[in-house]
């Protein structure tokens, strides 16, 4: 459905009457600009210092990608900013909003890793993180690599020794330190064997050491021994120097021929088509601290010039420290359209003037050529592993349609599976594959109704598909500008897979009659031998088990799995919170949600013994005392 509008989309004249009208009325201001499609969504996001002018440019001779662009536009938007600088973060916001089609995309940029600080506690967590949304919290990163994150994350702690534990404030049941006191990886605060002004200040240390202050931080912790070693605290003293001696192994292994180069970016950019790659090289106190490489999607296929720009704002805007200086390409710093937004917004990220230049010769120039080369040598690889994948999911789905005796391979592939503990909470899911590849936002949840107390899968599944039948007829009578319109359900399957043996199987082709009449074919996948079933033959279809049509199919079973048991637990501990939690004495909403923190969920609560109930901060001894008298009293 998705290809047929785009073919109608470019069949459409972009000249048409009411975008003429719109271009018209566009101000010759700075401010930023969003083309939509027919269905409202928007395919690209860009910003000038004229908007009127710049649009203007896209339709005047588009040329490759943007002809597709401008084919799809129906409707044009437009914000009025202050400034360049202004209308480019501006610009970032929508991009991260909306992640246009055609716009230059840090690929899965929401799940890049950071390391947080929890500053809005008392005794503040270091913590590895996909997540950025906390306020209160400090973030750095993003890093490209989530294993290199968590080394670091580690040797903060071994370095800087930090609470690990869970819930806002630290402490244990027993009144005695846990064991990273004892193996020197934490300094017990929940016994008050540090102060809470002398933990912040070793967290300080820590967002110093983190944004690249490493000579302060060694500076600070050499002042700190020699004062432990004139008041003959030896052990203080040795522990102090072991930290030192960390941090400079940590950083001489990194450490370049020339020290002056002080705190500074590299940014190198690779372009191939649709495909790009961005290489992020930080040097802080002459010592290259880290080297960051980032896949970008480029489906605009726009030069790198024009990348760089977008992934410099991309980058910076989404929580990368920023330098006092950032060297770039000399093309880029030669033919940027807007170097001096680009310097604005980099200023304003940082509090301060930034300087965002090429490097001619010298130490950062050999740095930069560096840089280039790996962004070179990394989009090859990634390259040549996506044609490799590539290659593989069409040699499965071939392999499918062999097995299977299909016509065509299999584009769309729906795979249903329930997920239940008893007759409660039962709960089903739908995953989608296109392509061989997850298709994440078509994905649905179902939660059984009909069940009335009983564990029963084959009605379990039986409900679910004639569900899932009814809303594919509900979907041909909506319109797909209609609110109510569900692309996912108004699609035609290639190929339904049913988690199950026989069984299963037979439940499922009770209620697909309309889609077996369309030609949909439904087998089942039956776990312990990974048979396939398929209406109307005897014996199962059993594939070698490194084919790849099997593989797919495993796949995207265990996702079905992963699914369905993600939204179970969910549903379960509600129904546990919304339950016995309602019947704990002397627990409110403040209350329960306490609990929830501390213990870090239902199930750890209903586990938990009477010395941990009664040492949870903030809830006094009797009512832990009376809550877990309770529970034990109700099991």
């Amino acid at each position: 459905m998705a290809d047929e509008k785009q073919k109608t989309a470019k069949r459409t004249n972009p000249f048409r009457g009411k975008l003429i009208e719109e271009r018209r009325e566009l101000p010759d201001q700075p401010g930023v600009y969003l083309f939509h499609d027919a269905d409202d969504t928007v395919v690209y996001v860009g910003k000038a210092t004229s908007v009127k002018k710049r649009v203007g440019s896209h339709f005047s001779a588009p040329e490759g990608k943007a002809v597709e662009m401008i084919a799809m536009t129906e409707r044009i938007e437009c914000v009025v900013t202050h400034d360049p600088a202004e209308a480019l973060i501006t610009e970032q916001q929508f991009i991260r909003q909306y992640r246009p089609r055609f716009n230059v995309l840090m690929r899965d940029d929401k799940t890049y890793p950071f390391i947080a600080i929890s500053n809005d506690e008392s005794y503040p967590r270091v913590y590895f993180t996909r997540e950025k949304h906390k306020r209160g919290r400090k973030y750095f990163g993003p890093y490209s690599d989530a294993r290199r994150a968590r080394d670091l994350v580690d040797l903060l702690g071994k370095i800087f020794q930090y609470r690990t534990c869970e819930g806002t404030e630290p402490g244990r049941a027993s009144g005695n330190p846990c064991l990273d006191y004892f193996i020197k990886r934490c300094q017990a605060p929940c016994v008050d064997y540090v102060s809470q002004q002398d933990y912040r200040a070793n967290i300080a240390r820590i967002e110093r050491f983190l944004a690249g202050n490493f000579r302060d931080v060694i500076g600070e912790l050499d002042e700190r021994m020699r004062d432990a070693s004139e008041r003959q605290e030896y052990e203080e003293a040795a522990l102090y120097r072991n930290r030192i001696d960390q941090v400079k192994r940590s950083i001489d292994r990194n450490r370049l021929d020339s020290s002056s180069m002080g705190m500074v970016d590299l940014v190198a950019v690779s372009v191939d088509g649709a495909e790009a790659n961005a290489q992020v090289f930080q040097v802080r106190d002459g010592i290259l601290a880290d080297r960051k490489s980032f896949h970008l999607d480029n489906l605009g296929e726009v030069d790198a010039n024009a990348v760089t720009e977008e992934f410099i704002a991309q980058y910076y805007t989404s929580g990368g420290a920023v330098p006092p200086q950032v060297i770039v390409s000399r093309s880029f710093e030669s033919s940027a359209h807007d170097l001096d937004a680009v310097r604005g917004l980099l200023a304003d990220r940082r509090g301060s003037q930034v300087e965002l230049r090429a490097a001619e010769r010298g130490e950062k120039r050999k740095l930069f050529d560096l840089a280039e080369r790996n962004a070179k040598l990394a989009l090859e690889r990634e390259k040549g592993r996506s044609e490799r994948a590539r290659r593989s999911r069409r040699e499965g789905l071939e392999s499918l349609r062999e097995a299977l005796g299909l016509e065509v391979p299999p584009v769309r592939i729906e795979c249903f599976d329930i997920s239940n503990l008893g007759p409660t909470n039962v709960v089903a899911s739908m995953v989608v594959f296109r392509d061989g590849n997850p298709r994440k936002a078509d994905y649905r949840r179902f939660k059984v109704r009909e069940l009335d107390g009983k564990q029963d899968d084959f009605a379990s599944m039986g409900e679910i598909l004639r569900r899932r039948m009814a809303q594919f007829l509900k979907q041909k009578e909506i319109s797909p500008h209609d609110d109510d319109y569900d692309e996912s359900f108004a699609s035609l399957p290639g190929l339904i897979v049913i988690d199950g043996g026989k069984g299963q199987l037979s439940s499922a082709i009770k209620e697909l009659e309309e889609f077996r009449a369309q030609g949909v074919p439904v087998v089942s996948l039956a776990k312990r031998e990974e048979e396939i079933f398929v209406p109307g033959k005897k014996h199962p279809v059993v594939l070698d088990r490194d084919d790849p049509g099997l593989k797919i199919m495993q796949r995207i079973r265990d996702e079905a799995h992963r699914f369905a048991i993600t939204f179970h637990r969910e549903r379960r501990d509600k129904s546990m919170t919304a339950s016995i939690f309602d019947e704990l004495p002397g627990v409110g909403k403040a209350r329960k949600r306490l609990l929830i923190e501390h213990f870090g969920s239902p199930d750890a609560v209903m586990k938990a013994s009477r010395d941990d109930f009664e040492s949870v901060p903030g809830l006094p001894a009797k009512v832990g005392r009376q809550i877990f008298h309770h529970i034990n009293k109700t099991r």
